[in-house]
Parts: C-alpha cells; sequence; structure tokens
C-alpha cells in the first residue's frame, strides 16, 4: 500500500544502494525457449489462445506445448509433461492450468532449470478466501526455494514485439519507444491496440497482475533502465512497498516521462481492485501529491493514458505555453481558443509580417485575422490552407501549432480529396520539417455503422492515418489536445527545473 510519507533524499540514496543486481529482468523476458502448459485444442480456452499469440505473431525462439491428453495443436507436437521436453533448460514457461497444479509444475520447473513462470493461472489471492490466499503463498515460497521468478498469478504475461511475443491476437508486429507495466491483462490489451491506431508502437508491455513476486517496483526500476523504452506507462491498483516505490520513481522520471493511470480511486473502486488483483489501492489524495511531488503524471481514464503517450512519442520536449490555432470555422475556432487557454496557454497576436503577408494576398480581410485563425474567412480568397500553414510554421513567438480539420465544410468528394486533405496533410507536415511541434484535431464523432459507408467518414478516416502514419500528434477533440499537451509541458518544465537544481 503506498503509505502516507514524504521520501527525503537520504532514504532514496539508501534505497538506491540497497538495490540488488543479481538478477536482471531484461533476461526473463527476452526468452529463447517458451513451454505452454495446458496448451489446448478448445479455441476459447487460455492454453489454446496463447499458443495462438505465439504462433500467430511469429515468436522466435522454440515454443514447446505440454498437454498429457493431446499429440497436436496447430501442427505443432504437444508433450505429455514439462520434463518430456527434450531442452535442459527451458527459459519461460506459461501456466494455463487449475490453481491446484502449480506446486507440482514448478517441481517440474525446477528439474527444467526454468527461470521465469507465468501465472495467467488465476483464482488465487483474490477471490479473499483463506485457502487461496494460502495456495498462492506457498507458490511463491516453493518458487524461492527453486530460484524461480513468478509473473502474475493472474495476468496475461509479455507482449515484446521484436520477439513475437503477445498476449493478444493482432498486436502490432513493430516495435516502439513505449513500455509499460498493468495490473489489468485486458487493460493492457485494449491500451496497446487502441493506441496503435493513434500511431504509437512499443517496446515491451508486462501484465503482472496479482503481483506477488514481481511488483509495479520492480517492473518500474526495469523500465527505467531498457533502452528499448523512452515512455514509462502504468496501470496501477495498489502498490505493496511505498517507500521502495517512491524511490524508484523519484529516478525514473529524471529519465524518462512516467504515466500513472490508477485504479480504484473511489471506494468501489478500491474494493473492485481487492477482488481483482487483491491490490490494496491506498489513499487517492497521497498518490496525487506523490506524483505531482516527484514528476509523474497521473491520468484518469484510459483515453487519456492513450492522449498523452501520443503527445509524448510524437511531440518534442516544449516547456513554453503559446500557442497559435489555425483551422475551422468562426464557432469551432472560438471554442478551441478558449479549451486550449483554460488549459493554460497564451495566445498571442499574429506577428507584423504575417499580417503584411495576408495585406498582399488578400485585401479585403488582413486586419480580421486574429489568433485562432478562423479558416472560414478564406474561402473563396487566392490564399490556399497549405500557404497559410507554412505562413504559420515561420511565426516566432509561437511554441506550439495547433491544426483544427474542419470536417463541417459542406465540399464534394472531388475537392476533399484532390484539395483540402492533400493540403491539409503537406501543410502539417511541412510545419513539422521546420521543427515546429504540430497538434493535429481531427474529430471523427460517434461513428456508426451507416456513417462508415459514407465517403466523407471514410476519407476522413483515411485522412487521420495518413496524418499517424506521418509521425504527427493526433487528438480527437480540442479538450484532449489540449489536456495531454498540458501534461507534457508540465513535465518538461518539471525537468528543466531539477536540473537546475542539480
Amino acid at each position: 500500500m503506498l503509505q502516507e510519507i514524504v521520501v527525503s533524499k537520504r532514504e532514496i540514496a539508501k534505497y538506491l544502494s540497497s538495490m540488488s543486481e543479481e538478477f536482471s529482468l531484461g533476461r526473463l523476458f527476452a526468452p529463447s525457449s517458451v513451454a505452454i502448459v495446458g496448451a489446448s485444442s478448445n479455441p476459447v480456452s487460455g492454453g489454446h489462445q496463447f499458443t495462438r499469440f505465439l504462433v500467430d505473431h511469429g515468436f522466435k525462439g522454440k515454443l514447446y506445448l505440454v498437454n498429457p491428453k493431446l499429440s497436436e495443436i496447430l501442427g505443432l507436437k504437444v508433450y505429455r509433461g514439462l520434463i518430456e521436453i527434450p531442452e535442459s533448460n527451458l527459459d519461460y514457461v506459461i501456466s494455463c492450468i487449475p490453481a491446484e497444479g502449480v506446486l507440482s509444475l514448478l517441481e517440474d520447473c525446477g528439474k527444467k532449470n526454468v527461470k521465469l513462470v507465468h501465472l495467467f493461472t488465476a483464482r488465487l489471492k483474490e477471490t479473499g478466501r483463506d485457502k487461496e490466499t494460502k495456495l498462492e503463498r506457498e507458490i511463491l515460497e516453493k518458487a524461492r526455494k527453486l530460484g524461480i521468478r513468478i509473473l502474475g498469478p493472474n495476468c496475461m504475461g509479455i507482449y515484446y514485439p521484436k520477439l513475437g511475443l503477445s498476449f493478444n491476437h493482432e498486436l502490432p508486429r513493430e516495435s516502439g519507444p513505449v513500455g509499460g507495466f498493468f495490473q489489468s491483462g485486458g487493460g493492457a490489451g485494449e491500451f496497446v491496440r487502441y493506441a496503435a491506431l493513434r500511431g504509437v508502437r512499443f517496446s515491451k508491455m508486462i501484465s503482472y497482475g496479482n503481483a506477488s513476486d514481481i511488483n509495479e517496483t520492480e517492473l518500474l526500476n526495469y523500465f527505467t533502465s531498457d533502452n528499448e523504452t523512452k515512455v514509462i506507462a502504468a496501470y496501477i491498483e495498489g502498490v505493496k512497498h511505498g517507500r521502495k516505490f517512491i524511490g524508484a520513481l523519484a529516478q525514473a522520471t529524471k529519465k524518462k516521462p512516467v504515466i500513472i493511470l490508477k485504479g480504484g480511486r473511489g471506494r468501489t473502486g478500491a474494493k473492485l481492485a481487492l477482488s481483482h488483483t487483491a491490490s490494496l489501492a491506498g489513499s487517492i489524495k497521497v498518490w496525487q501529491a506523490v506524483l505531482k511531488q516527484y514528476g509523474a503524471i497521473m491520468v484518469s481514464d484510459f483515453q487519456e493514458l492513450i492522449d498523452q503517450v501520443v503527445a509524448f512519442t510524437f511531440l518534442p520536449p516544449i516547456t513554453g505555453r503559446r500557442v497559435i490555432i489555425a483551422g475551422g470555422g468562426g464557432g469551432k475556432s472560438m471554442v478551441s481558443a478558449d479549451v486550449w487557454e483554460e488549459a493554460g496557454f497564451e495566445l498571442p497576436e499574429l506577428s507584423v509580417e504575417f499580417r503584411e503577408k495576408l495585406k498582399k494576398r488578400i485585401i479585403g480581410i488582413w486586419d480580421w485575422v486574429r489568433n485562432p485563425i478562423d479558416a472560414s474567412l478564406f474561402q473563396g480568397t487566392p490564399l490556399s490552407d497549405m500557404d497559410l500553414l507554412e505562413w504559420i510554421s515561420k511565426e516566432e513567438k509561437f511554441d506550439i501549432s495547433v491544426a483544427n480539420l474542419t470536417q463541417d465544410d459542406p465540399l464534394p468528394r472531388d475537392i476533399w480529396e484532390k484539395v483540402r486533405a492533400p493540403n491539409f496533410l503537406h501543410s502539417t507536415v511541412a510545419i513539422k520539417k521546420k521543427g515546429k511541434p504540430v497538434v493535429c484535431v481531427i474529430e471523427t464523432g460517434e461513428i456508426g455503422l451507416a456513417e462508415m459507408e459514407s465517403w466523407k467518414w471514410r476519407a476522413i478516416a483515411e485522412m487521420r492515418k495518413q496524418i499517424v502514419s506521418q509521425g504527427l500528434a493526433v487528438f480527437p477533440s480540442p479538450e484532449r489536445a489540449a489536456g495531454a499537451t498540458r501534461r507534457l509541458v508540465d513535465y518538461w518544465t518539471w525537468r528543466e527545473n531539477e536540473n537546475e537544481l542539480l
């Protein structure tokens, strides 16, 4: 449980000096051989699903299946027991068997020199029952005697695209800079899947469930030192050692952004956390205070978590708060300006040079134009969206450019596809190439099946896909764009101040 404590710099230094470097999680999370115990031909079973995950993602190591009643699954040979596998050293075992069989499985794992056992197996301490709680404790004690680390119980395990390890279907095979650890297996899969639609790719994601052995502190330390990870994301229901976790957090945030979604913030959520992963949720006020003190970013739901990794993946370190907004009609521009200002940003006036360029091209309206720039003012003029956004990229008094893609224009298909969409893409990419941070807002609304058949909505989806493919940060609303950008600016400002104190 995260305790209501203040951790001094002396305590952090003491914690760091006591950290053991004898065992590297990196070696555990990059196995050359995997055995699935409880592999099954039943397509809805965990044993079958994990087999599919590794086969379909092209696991690059050796894959062994274990089930005493089968001889073949998906064209792969099945062994009657773990000890029948013709390899003296197995790296990683995934347990898909009932809890009462795990102690015997660990005995076999010891004979095969297994170093990591992932317990997909559930119905242990999270049930709240004495018998199951005692069994989880016995499993951990036996594993420690045998020199085996436990991931879980009650978790989905490892997603490591570089190696072809996966805990869900059809996740991206490309690697990227975001790594993290989730107590919720379903939440981890949902996070990866939906963040991928926004262009995010991952180093590793670890689902760790009940955390009977490998816990959030050790995982935070691991991702802090992992060279493949540049941004750390986490879903945590509770921590077991408050001081150790804070010590790890104090070091992590000085090196990388750490974004935390805290589950179990209210009374009902705290009860669910206890039954979900047997976690003590802790006081939300303490969490907020600790994360703020040590520069971590706290988000309130999975959508905010996704928005935040999008911001840190595609936007550079920014400490300035001056924003220029372009795109959308008068009402949309006004609301966008309000949202960004309410999030703590400034909207300075356009420069004299910008207005002089406008005056040369559009005599009639050059003096109307303000920040935010109402795109409807330029309809029927010789100034294109591309010209406008490229001029914006040369403005020196702004830190961030916000480009709103307007979907409410009554434009026919040929103009949208041949003029509006290409201009928006080319101009936003041009701003990025000039080294200016660009935030794109593309609102898709609540689209049903009928709307998906419309060329306009499909064209907007294609537009978003192309923008994402160019490495641009895309958000579905001004509110979410401004919120994620504000948290990013707050983090880099904190980092800058921390460095000045060193």
